[in-house]
């Protein structure tokens, strides 16, 4: 089964879309807010420098891309 991290930020809409959609869907995700300093830094060693960045299967995924999400999860 597939696995995503979510890189997020407080007051980012894009950020609550992608947790929203997952969690209307029952996909368990880990979310690492970057306000802790500890994952501003993991994010950044991926070269990423906005949010959501997501992890999915360990692949950094550096523009949101509902389909791939979508089939990883069979989301119809």
């Amino acid at each position: 089964m597939s696995q995503i991290t979510l890189y997020t930020q407080d007051d980012c809409p894009p950020c609550t879309f992608v947790k929203n959609h997952l969690k209307a869907n029952n996909v368990d995700f880990i979310e690492k807010n970057i306000k802790n300093n500890q994952y501003r830094i993991e994010m950044m060693d991926y070269d990423a420098f906005a949010t959501p960045f997501i992890l999915l299967d360990n692949q950094p995924m550096y523009q949101v891309d509902m389909d791939k999400i979508n089939d990883a999860f069979n989301i119809k």
